[in-house]
This record gives structure tokens, sequence and C-alpha cells, in this order.
């Protein structure tokens, strides 16, 4: 997440301030090699999120490691209080700062997940959240398992980028703006394009069972990560409340199925989404309660959406399971 909240009318996200590529060829002094680099995420983001199901379906879970920070931030940035001795173990570091002064000791801009770090001289390589994904599908390709889905099929990818920057304008990026808005008129500009596009993104689904295409893209990776934390978080916390995702049913079916897919469903913890919004977000919620509710048990209800067709993993085959140390506790 990178963000400024601060007291002004218009929500603005921060633009990502290092975008390098690792690429296969290490053309731009990065090159993409098992245990070399580590991927740092919030189990809370959504845009870490995304980073984490492109690397499960992908099964790079044994060319990139993953950290995980506490979802409650403090002032020093996202920091790693939930491994022993309050240091990640792999980099040593307290807080991902660290990584992000080993890049630039100048760096004066905010300390956001996704984050990639190279293990070997601690130094972060990219914070680039939108474009990780793809990445990953692209240029990691050396390294993914048997079997592995393709997240961003060439031939589509106009149209997969095209789908996909909507849904960041209007639905990643609105819920924000929604949320922090300083203004009744800047509030109701950014409800309205938000609740349009998802009756928009309604109607597509209603007859195809994903976005672009007849199996899973980065375009679905991106739409889920904002409807899975719709009820929980955005409906209430950030005012998004023309209605809940279990009451739009197409929408809902569809999250359904792709949180019930093997390498999607089993990366969210309801309970780190929670406390993150809920507690960091003080000017919003200045109390810092975590709402009991909504009951989540309905994720695992059937969805019916397999009548549409399509096939998840493509021409692939679904993930194994998460490997021991990252799977998420029993939420219900």
């Amino acid at each position: 997440m990178g963000a400024d909240t601060s007291n002004k009318p218009e929500f603005k996200r921060s633009p990502s301030h290092f975008v390098d590529r690792i690429t296969a060829d290490g053309s731009e002094g990065w090159p993409v090699e098992a245990g070399r680099y580590r991927l740092i995420v919030s189990r809370a983001c959504p845009w870490a999120n995304r980073a984490m199901i492109a690397r499960r379906l992908l099964g790079l879970e044994s060319a990139i490691s993953l950290a995980v920070a506490d979802p409650i931030q403090d002032e020093r940035s996202w920091r790693f209080t939930l491994d022993p001795d309050g240091r990640d173990p792999v980099l040593g570091i307290r807080f991902l700062a660290e990584a992000y002064y080993a890049r630039d000791p100048e760096y004066t801009g905010g300390i956001s997940v996704p984050a990639i770090v190279d293990i070997p001289s601690g130094k972060l390589v990219t914070n680039d959240y939108l474009h990780i994904p793809a990445n990953f599908a692209t240029e990691w390709r050396s390294l993914h398992r048997e079997g592995a889905p393709d997240l961003y099929p060439e031939p589509l990818r106009d149209e997969i980028d095209e789908i996909s920057e909507v849904i960041f304008r209007d639905v990643n990026n609105g819920v924000y703006v929604c949320g922090f808005a300083r203004t009744q008129q800047t509030y109701e500009r950014a409800f309205t394009a938000l609740f349009t596009r998802l009756d928009a993104l309604s109607e597509r689904l209603s007859r195809q069972r994903y976005l672009v295409g007849d199996s899973i893209t980065v375009a679905d990776i991106a739409l889920f990560v904002t409807l899975v934390r719709f009820d929980a978080v955005y409906h209430g916390h950030f005012k998004c409340n023309r209605n809940k995702l279990t009451e739009m049913p197409v929408l809902w079916a569809y999250a359904r199925d792709l949180f019930q897919t093997p390498g999607i469903g089993d990366t969210v913890d309801f309970d780190h989404i929670k406390r993150h919004y809920y507690v960091v977000h003080r000017d919003i919620n200045p109390s810092g309660i975590v709402p009991l509710g909504p009951d989540l048990s309905g994720w695992l209800t059937p969805h019916g959406r397999e009548e549409l067709g399509g096939r998840p993993f493509g021409d692939g085959t679904p993930p194994g399971p998460p490997p021991e140390a990252e799977r998420i506790p029993a939420q219900w």
C-alpha cells in the first residue's frame, strides 16, 4: 500500500518510486534467479495480495521467498513483529524501510508493499505494485511450476490491460477515494464511479466466467482483491455502501468462484485485513475498534459459475497446497 491520506480534499495514491523490473535477460540489472529475491507483503494489502496470488498460481514459492509483515504499521513503516525477535529471518531487518534506505539513503517517500528485495545486498529492487503479477507471469517463466497457467496471454494483453486500467481507476483505487474523501463532492463522485463500474463488470460477468478469455488472468486477480475486502472493510469503513458484495449476485458468485480456486482464497487473511484497516486508519475510525462482523462463512458456499464454462487454469493445472509456513489459520 502506498497512499497520501493527509488532510486534503482529494485522495492521491502515491506512484511507485522504484519501478525496476526483474527480467529473464537481466537487461535492467536484476536477472531472474531462484532464491535471490524476497517478496515482502502484508496480507492486509490488496496490492500485495495480487503478487501473492500470482506467485501461488505460477508455483514460484521456491523461487522467491515470502516475508509477511505485521498488519499493524507504526510510524517506522511495515514491521516484522510476526517473526522471532521482530526481525525478518532472511534479511535480518526489523522494518521494511531499512531495505528502502539501503537502496536510496536519501529516499523520503512512502514505504509500501508489495516490495521485492535483493537478498545479497538487502536493497529494495521494486515496489511497482501494478506490474509485479504480469512480470511474474512473463519474465519468471523459466521458474514456473509444471502446469502453471498463463496469467497474461499475449493475444489478450491489450484487452487485459484495458480492463485492468478501469478496474484500477474506478474500483481498486475508487474505494480508497471514497474512504479518504474530505469533501462530499469528492466522495459522491468516487462512489458513483465505483458502483457504475461494478454494475458494468457484473453485466460482463453475467455472460462469461472470467473477465478476459476463458481462464483466470491478471485482470481477475486485480478485481478479486478488492471484492474479497468489500464487505469486511470497504462497505462500512470506506462508506462504499450502496450494496454489499453479497447483495450483488453476479459479482458475489464470481468472487466465491475465485476464492474457492486453489492458489487464490488460500492467500486471504480476513483477520489481518480487518485489523489493518480498522486499527491503522485512526482518522476514519478513531476508536480503533475492529468489528466482529460480517459473517464470512458464505465464501465457501456453492457459486454455480461452472455453468458458464471456462477453465480456471486454461491448459494448466491447479497449484498444490501452500507451503506449511504460509498457511493461514482457519478463519471460521
